[in-house]
């Protein structure tokens, strides 16, 4: 299921980073950080839908600062700002799991539309 949701998210959200992707992962736990968004709106508008989530790394759980994980793993402030953690279980199915990168892509496209810094680099069709 972490596949499917990073596959999907890469395929219809640009400027995202897979945290740790190339590393020795747990398989339930994905870490994702979206550029010019952040984690904090990302994850009060998830939970509006249903959708839990956390912003950081789990060491850094609940606090507002930028994860020190993700500061040591080389990830740049900027995105590490944009940082959501998404765990899944046994019970996660497939639908879930399109449900969540439906929501996710509009969710990150409406908060983007926000953000000077995204204007000024986006082109129309990033979003096709």
């Amino acid at each position: 299921m972490r596949d499917k949701l990073e596959a999907g998210i890469r395929k219809s959200i640009p400027d995202v980073r897979i945290n740790g992707g190339k590393a020795r992962r747990l398989p339930n736990t994905s870490n994702i950080s979206f550029q010019f968004v952040e984690s904090e709106m990302v994850l009060l508008l998830l939970d509006q839908l249903g959708i839990c989530a956390s912003s950081g790394s789990a060491c850094a759980s609940g606090s507002t600062e930028t994860s020190h994980v993700l500061r040591a793993m080389g990830v740049p402030n900027a995105m590490s700002r944009g940082a959501v953690r998404f765990s899944m279980s046994v019970y996660n199915t497939s639908e879930e799991i399109d449900y969540v990168v439906d929501n996710l892509r509009d969710i990150v496209w409406k908060l983007r539309q926000r953000s000077p810094d995204w204007m000024s680099t986006a082109t129309p069709l990033m979003y096709g």
